[in-house]
């Protein structure tokens, strides 16, 4: 049995570790944000000077005051000084009881002119219109409606936003619907360009058996998205239609998932069953539980309504945020892969929110079986991973490294984590794979999940081509044009050096020629040149994710550009007929709105990105541990931003952006434990004034 002391010593070295986690986060912001000067200039690590040491420091004390903001507040300690809790507190009382009518608010605290004050009566205005927004989104199809309804001007009036992505996938399709009626078409060939060549995808990887459908936008949004197509086409002679009916779809899809997702998130709907029974011998448990009929015992209890719900603020500012802000507006009918995903990411999230509440410490009972997940949850937890799993070839990953950690954390629900999130990605990513090695598909290629290493070997080869070794060089040459890589190296996006595109298509990568054997010493000929050149490789690093986390950054590629590009404005029959100048308004208003200083910066999802790091860092200095556990896909995600082949690009955060709300309430729910014992706590009793110290605040009786 450890001693006492060597309890307090281990949960110092913890309180150490768990701090040091947290300052490093701090850290890694501060690091992104002072280095961002210097390549928005075009400059590198070699010209890092005192200013930027200023901006770091600024970035760090600013990152560790929110850290320290929020451990405080988790563990019920008071961060805003006292003024302006005790006047909140006097402003609440002034308006309890406050009528259910305007008229008998403004009756009620302006009639008196002796004591009259207008805040008095505004604040009562708004706890009455915060009561009747409570109401209006207390179950999921009210809040289904609120987002069609708020959302409905985005179909009607914008009709599409789209990219090359889907024009790429719709031109794959086509290809494969001809090769499957007969038609004779181009293969592999010097002279032959067909859609696998836009990327590319390299030859070696081709099957015998000429096929023109790959995985490189995934296989099933592929289908998906070019049979609409091809249906518009055959009744309309075009794709424009297909197109306008498939961004209807995900906005429904859309509004479906968040609606689902703040209902659970607001209104804790499983609580209302009122399941589980007492557990006697843990009274603490029960703060917000009452026996159904104490006379009846086996009737269960039920959740307390005053503490089943998000309060109406709290409601109103994440409603506001989808309603408003352009990453959640346009991705809405942004037809490419990454709002759907963050979509159903949202959807996922919310049920991963309830077995998180309904875990047996969160909801004991008696026989010590944790809460069975509900049916309805169970089979959305299970069509949100399909879903996932279809948009995003980095899905499966994520999903399996949650399944995991729930199946270690939740054992006795080992099931509900096999049938829901094993299963799904066993049959698409084990039928993907099938489909790949049977020669029916061409896999993605595997240059695409190498964007950093390109981008420093393009660095190098551009900077200090003499810094390359002889021998790096000679085993590269089978896979890559040294010199075409530095004339296409840009330093936001690795696609250039991949020859990815159709216009202007550079080739510095040689996927025509290329083999299997000749990717093998791809690895060591990297490791050489970035042993040669450490610093112009950190640069290439650096300049392709620091964005990311610097919310001074303007996004490289916002979700804007998807309402305005050359695709939806110019290059089909009669979509860019359609409104043409007021997407371009919108698309204007949204740019000019995110280029504001400190005001732009909630419109950019760095930010959110930013503060759900700092949120991390926080639960793991309280060690929530198993809060933490669920929450880990969303480093996971960040991960993924650091990979990407490209920096700062809006699409690849819009799933933390989304979700950033829900976590934001999600740790004030776990704080208010402890703020509410820490209030008991610091209660002394009434002095003989006829006050009393509640909450560390004096108040009047």
């Amino acid at each position: 049995m450890p001693t006492m002391s060597e309890n307090k010593k281990a949960g110092k070295a913890d309180t150490f570790l768990s701090w040091t986690l947290g300052v490093l986060a701090c850290l890694w912001v501060a690091w992104c944000c002072g280095i961002g000067p210097l390549y928005w200039f075009g400059t590198g690590l070699a010209d890092f000077g005192w200013a930027n040491v200023l901006y770091m420091a600024i970035a760090f004390v600013v990152s560790f005051a929110i850290l320290w903001s929020l451990v405080r507040y988790g563990r019920g300690e008071r961060v805003l000084p006292t003024y302006f809790s005790r006047r909140y507190v006097k402003l609440c009382q002034e308006v309890s009881g406050t009528p259910t009518t305007v008229l008998g608010i403004m009756l009620r605290h302006l009639s008196d002119a002796a004591h009259s004050r207008p805040g008095r009566a505004i604040h009562a205005v708004i706890v009455w219109i915060g009561r009747k927004l409570t109401r209006c989104t207390d179950c999921w199809w009210k809040l289904m409606l609120l987002f069609v309804i708020g959302w409905l001007w985005i179909p009607t009036i914008l009709l599409a936003a789209y990219g090359a992505d889907i024009r790429s996938q719709i031109r794959e399709f086509s290809w494969a619907l001809n090769q499957w009626t007969g038609l004779k078409q181009p293969y592999i060939g010097f002279f032959s360009f067909v859609p696998m060549d836009i990327y590319p995808t390299a030859h070696y990887m081709w099957p015998a058996n000429p096929t023109y459908l790959t995985d490189q936008h995934n296989i099933v949004l592929t289908v998906f998205y070019g049979a609409f197509a091809a249906v518009s086409r055959y009744f309309t002679d075009s794709n424009d239609a297909g197109i306008v009916a498939l961004a209807a779809l995900q906005w429904l899809f859309a509004a479906f998932c968040c609606a689902a997702t703040a209902n659970r998130f607001f209104n804790l709907p499983w609580r209302r069953l009122g399941v589980g029974t007492f557990d006697f011998s843990h009274p603490e448990r029960h703060d917000c539980w009452n026996m159904r009929d104490f006379t009846h015992p086996e009737a269960g209890v039920v959740a307390r309504p005053s503490r089943l719900r998000a309060g109406a603020k709290t409601r109103f500012v994440i409603l506001l945020f989808f309603m408003v802000c352009p990453l959640a507006v346009f991705a809405t009918i942004s037809l490419t892969k990454s709002p759907l995903f963050a979509f159903a990411f949202v959807w996922w999230f919310g049920v991963w929110y309830e077995l998180h509440m309904t875990h047996i410490k969160a909801l004991p009972t008696i026989n010590g079986k944790p809460m069975k997940l509900r049916k309805r949850s169970l089979a959305a937890l299970f069509m949100s991973s399909c879903v996932m799993l279809i948009s995003a070839k980095y899905a499966w990953y994520i999903i399996l490294f949650a399944a995991l950690l729930a199946i270690i954390n939740d054992r006795k629900r080992w099931k509900t984590y096999v049938v829901a999130l094993m299963l799904p990605t066993v049959l698409i990513h084990g039928g993907l794979v099938y489909l790949v090695n049977s020669g029916a598909v061409i896999g993605g290629d595997p240059i695409e999940s190498r964007g950093i290493q390109l981008q420093q070997i393009a660095r190098v080869a551009k900077y200090n081509p003499q810094g390359i070794p002889e021998d790096a060089a000679k085993k590269l040459a089978p896979v890559f044009n040294l010199d075409q890589m530095a004339e296409s190296y840009f330093q936001q996006d690795a696609d250039p050096v991949k020859s990815s595109g159709i216009q202007s298509k550079k080739v510095s990568y040689k996927w025509r020629t290329v083999t299997k054997d000749d990717m093998k010493d791809f690895n060591d000929a990297w490791w050489q040149i970035v042993k040669a050149n450490p610093q112009i490789a950190l640069d290439a690093l650096f300049a392709e994710c620091f964005g990311y986390f610097n919310v001074t950054d303007l996004p490289y590629v916002s979700m804007d550009y998807y309402v305005n590009n050359d695709y939806v404005q110019s290059d089909n029959e009669w979509i860019h007929l359609y409104n043409h100048q007021w997407r371009n308004q919108v698309a204007g208003f949204a740019k000019k709105w995110g280029q504001i200083p400190v005001l732009g910066w909630v419109t950019h999802g760095n930010l959110y990105v930013t503060l759900t790091l700092l949120i991390g860092a926080a639960e793991v200095v309280l060690r929530r541990w198993r809060s933490l556990s669920w929450h880990l896909p969303l480093l996971l995600l960040m991960g993924v931003m650091i990979t990407a082949p490209a920096n700062n690009f809006e699409r690849h955060m819009l799933p933390i952006a989304f979700v950033f709300g829900f976590l934001c309430l999600e740790f004030w729910r776990e704080s208010r434990a402890a703020r509410l014992a820490a209030r008991e706590a610091s209660y002394v009793g009434t002095s003989t004034a006829g006050k009393r110290r509640i909450g560390g605040h004096r108040i009047d009786r």
